[in-house]
């Protein structure tokens, strides 16, 4: 049986074409990986890269990303919308076929040593790789992002599970570990405001948010815990960020698990917060690749009296809004098409 493992590296530049080539390009050098896309945000200043192969070849390819970006990417002037901890700011191994979670998790390990030893950067498993409980969750590991690094480093508490307790100033921390298979799945509002974005993301993320009282302040409970109000969508992790380049204001989500929430019941849910605070949803977009699976459920939801695979993703492309910001070619974008 043969072994299929995806790499989805995050990288923190979204707007040098020269730079972006170049990491693309360490990818293609690899026998038995194969690039399936690299894609740049502008406003976010970061792009995802995925691609698919072999264990081995992936996580050479992997190893390769992470040493040219780590070579072009300055951190100290590295300025974007989205969360970072580096150059390089998470290195993610799923399965996908013939391979488990724990042979991922394996993976990623072997990768975050190699980075560690090799590079001299410090970095943090997570997911299910995590070396403990605590840093299980990626949003923990960042708090603080790349501007608190130099101070958390110097805690017992946050030394990385490889590489040099060190700073890194040019290119911080690098994340790695296996998890599920993970959508990053961004619905569109009709309004610039991210303040409303931004609020819905608070109502849905099941983190939820921290309940205050009538001056601001958090309330506790009995044992001095903070009180929070979990959120409506189980599995995912969502805030509001805004399109520079389209005008847009956006809810960023993360659908950790999609066979929990899939990409039409988030989209759904977004749409009635949105109408509740007088705004409306225009679209969607998918970034990376997605399973048909997450599809053709949206399929059957939206056009019951589907059956045939490829309608089904049409219907769902349709109804989800898709292709507002950029065309949906789902022989790019499902990863079923792609093996």
């Amino acid at each position: 049986m043969r072994q299929i493992a995806e790499c989805v590296p995050n990288i923190s530049e979204g707007r040098d074409p020269q730079i972006l080539t170049a990491v693309a390009d360490a990818v293609r050098d690899v026998p038995g990986a194969k690039l399936i896309s690299a894609e740049p945000d502008r406003d976010y200043n970061r792009t995802v890269i995925t691609f698919i192969g072999e264990p081995r070849a992936v996580s050479e390819a992997a190893f390769r990303l992470t040493e040219r970006a780590t070579e072009l990417i300055d951190m100290r002037v590295q300025r974007g919308g989205h969360p970072r901890l580096g150059a390089v700011d998470v290195v993610p191994f799923v399965p996908v076929e013939g391979i488990t979670m724990g042979e991922c998790a394996d993976l990623a390990r072997a990768f975050g040593r190699r980075v560690g030893e090799v590079l001299g950067i410090p970095v943090y498993l997570y997911e299910e790789s995590a070396s403990r409980p605590e840093r299980k969750n990626l949003a923990t590991i960042r708090k603080g992002e790349y501007e608190g690094l130099e101070e958390k480093l110097r805690d017992p508490e946050w030394r990385p599970d490889f590489g040099p307790a060190v700073f890194n100033a040019r290119s911080g921390a690098v994340v790695t570990g296996a998890r599920m298979f993970l959508i990053a799945y961004n619905v569109n509002l009709d309004t610039a405001d991210v303040s409303v974005a931004n609020e819905i993301a608070l109502r849905i993320r099941e983190s939820g948010r921290i309940v205050k009282d009538g001056k601001g302040a958090p309330l506790l409970d009995d044992r001095g815990k903070k009180v929070t109000l979990p959120g409506t969508l189980k599995s995912v992790k969502a805030m509001g960020v805004l399109l520079e380049a389209h005008n847009i204001a956006q809810v960023s989500m993360n659908l950790v698990n999609f066979q929990i929430t899939p990409p039409h019941v988030a989209f759904e849910e977004v749409k009635r917060q949105a109408a509740d605070l007088g705004v409306g949803v225009t679209g969607s977009e998918i970034v990376g690749l997605a399973p048909a699976r997450a599809l053709t459920v949206a399929g059957t939801y939206y056009a019951p009296g589907l059956t045939d695979e490829r309608e089904l993703i049409r219907a769902a492309v349709m109804n989800l809004g898709l292709n507002q910001l950029g065309e949906f070619d789902v022989r790019q974008k499902i990863i079923e098409f792609q093996l």
